[in-house]
């Protein structure tokens, strides 16, 4: 689920609607989220796709409520183990409703909402409980100060703490994510997202192409593999046989051999004695 949830159009009397966010503002999430194909491929790599939630622009409430004042709507949101169609229909994500907190939730910097990421926003998200917030800047630090930053909740003190950064190179930053067991990465203005397994980018566009090459490289690589076991059992079958005729013509001779003993000795004994 990549995109805002749909609510339902006829809720139970009494069931309470989260209201649409307010359009946003800038193309900030679009750019850094959606149209480089990070949603489907975060999506494709976390899969369980009956149960993880992956959704933006949709308000987080501890409660079904009717007043939207002091409510957030994150730019990315993931929460795993729930349940997707209460999310639909709730048009949003209630605390209440699932028992737990969203996983994740990630903002995307621009002018008007840079100063409010890392101070209400931050604040808020600490006190829904929230294990991790992240904040991206496609403009290198002039919306949030940093390129990148992330926030582990700390649950004894019920506050975050900063999640190490680390400088690749001058255009590269990158931070773990223990939540997703990813490295977010900030890389000349775009928000990339790699696997510590393998240490490349989960399933970009350029990785399908690669991914579909390895793949035809490992077929062909199996095919010479039966190839070569079929030969080689032929070569074997081809041996066993001509063993087995040697070892018949090995027979053979022995028993024209043994024949011509018997002859000879039948023209011994029948042969006139001086």
């Amino acid at each position: 689920m990549t995109t805002k949830p749909a609510a339902y159009s006829n809720p139970a009397p009494g069931f309470i609607v989260l209201p649409d966010v307010p359009e946003p503002e800038d193309m900030n999430n679009f750019i850094g989220l959606h149209l480089p194909g990070n949603s489907h491929y975060l999506a494709e790599h976390l899969g369980n796709p009956e149960t993880t939630l992956i959704v933006g622009e949709a308000y987080i409430c501890r409660a079904p409520t009717r007043d939207t004042s002091g409510l957030f709507y994150p730019d990315m949101l993931i929460a795993f183990n729930v349940d997707l169609a209460l999310c639909r229909q709730r048009n949003g994500y209630a605390i209440s409703d699932h028992g737990k907190p969203p996983d994740f939730v990630l903002e995307i910097g621009s002018e008007s909402t840079g100063r409010r990421d890392v101070t209400v926003k931050r604040d808020g998200y600490a006190a829904l409980g929230i294990p991790e917030y992240w904040r991206f800047d496609p403009s290198g630090g002039q919306f949030h100060g940093v390129p990148l930053a992330g926030d582990e909740l700390d649950v004894d003190e019920g506050a975050y703490r900063s999640i190490p950064i680390e400088r690749i190179d001058a255009t590269t930053y990158q931070g773990y994510s223990r939540v997703l067991n990813l490295y977010l990465r900030w890389v000349d203005g775009s928000l990339e997202w790699y696997d510590p397994a393998t240490g490349r980018h989960i399933l970009r566009s350029i990785d399908h192409q690669e991914r579909a090459e390895a793949e035809h490289e490992a077929r062909l690589a199996a095919e010479g593999t039966a190839e070569s076991e079929r030969q080689a059992r032929l070569a074997a079958e081809g041996r066993a046989e001509f063993e087995r005729q040697a070892r018949l013509a090995a027979e053979g001779r022995a028993e024209s051999a043994e024949v011509r003993i018997r002859q000879l000795e039948a023209e011994l004994e029948n042969r006139p004695k001086d």
